[in-house]
């Protein structure tokens, strides 16, 4: 905030926020560690869009938590990972007996991502609830889709947590209308950072960043290309990946929101502004982050 008046996300206000630097020397561990969470039998791909684009924006080493059910299809998916099968329920979900399958990898883990194509709420959520005691201060967190549900049973987390809803999950999660959140998207993110104890960014048109102390971004830009299925899969992999890197959860968002913006605007450019897909995300997250780390145009990914 400056002024009372949130911080307008742009170039120039993320140039003046670098990301923290990597050493050309960098091996995988010092890139960082990701564990990504995700997936189901019925949505595999949004663990492969999620992990993806945790790579793509840098980071190390990647192990992905999925269901049993999917696991093998899952490493042949995506052969830069460790898969880890978990139990999963008779409704598809995450088994909470499987989490202490998961103790190791996710304590040793740089930045944490849950949520993306997971399905059985009550499970999701028992899950989580046995999880993320399990992790340190140090760890970031980012919880996305179904595994922010779990709002609703712990009320205000221990630590902060970085949550990403669009407008209709905020609803949800709120009580709120839907138009009373797209009235006024930071309003709903400040309060309920506090209230949860989590820095939140309400997706959309404009999309709303809050922390708990108080401070607020905005961002606005992007295109209507960017609401297609899978995207914000595409979004939550690409700031847990800047977390792993080592980006704090609020700078880690504010530059996956405007990396995930700017490669819709490239898409656009290139094939259209609706028509493309969530899969090609990543690739343009990647030049548009080449892009502006180095401050001079990057050609189209191919």
């Amino acid at each position: 905030m400056t002024g009372g008046r949130p911080l307008r996300i742009d170039s120039d206000a993320l140039r003046a926020w670098p990301l923290p630097a990597l050493a050309p020397d960098a091996d995988k561990e010092e890139r960082g560690r990701i564990l990504v969470i995700a997936g189901s039998r019925e949505m595999p791909g949004s663990a492969v869009l999620a992990a993806t684009a945790a790579l793509r924006v840098g980071a190390g080493k990647l192990a992905i938590a999925t269901p049993r059910s999917i696991a093998t299809q899952m490493a042949f998916t995506m052969p830069e990972a460790r898969v880890i099968a978990l139990p999963e329920t008779a409704a598809g979900g995450l088994d909470p007996a499987g989490v202490g399958q998961l103790a190791h990898a996710a304590t040793a883990a740089h930045g944490v991502l849950a949520g993306p194509g997971l399905l059985d709420r009550d499970a999701t959520c028992a899950f989580l609830q046995q999880l993320l005691p399990l992790l340190s201060q140090e760890q970031a967190v980012v919880l996305d889709a179904l595994a922010m549900d779990c709002t609703l049973r712990l009320r205000r987390f221990a630590r902060p947590v970085l949550l990403t809803p669009h407008a209709g999950e905020m609803a949800h999660l709120t009580g709120a209308a839907k138009d009373e959140v797209l009235a006024d998207p930071l309003g709903a993110a400040a309060r309920a950072a506090q209230r949860w104890n989590a820095v939140v960014a309400v997706k959309g048109p404009a999309t709303a960043i809050a922390a708990p102390e108080g401070r607020c971004w905005l961002h606005e830009g992007g295109n209507a290309g960017l609401a297609t299925s899978g995207s914000g899969d595409a979004l939550a992999g690409a700031i847990a990946g800047l977390c792993a890197r080592g980006a704090s959860l609020e700078q880690a968002c504010a530059w996956g929101v405007a990396l995930h913006a700017q490669a819709g605007d490239r898409l656009a450019r290139r094939l259209g502004a609706v028509g493309y897909l969530a899969r090609e995300l990543p690739l343009e997250m990647l030049a548009a982050l080449r892009e502006m780390e180095a401050g001079y145009p990057c050609a189209p990914a191919v």
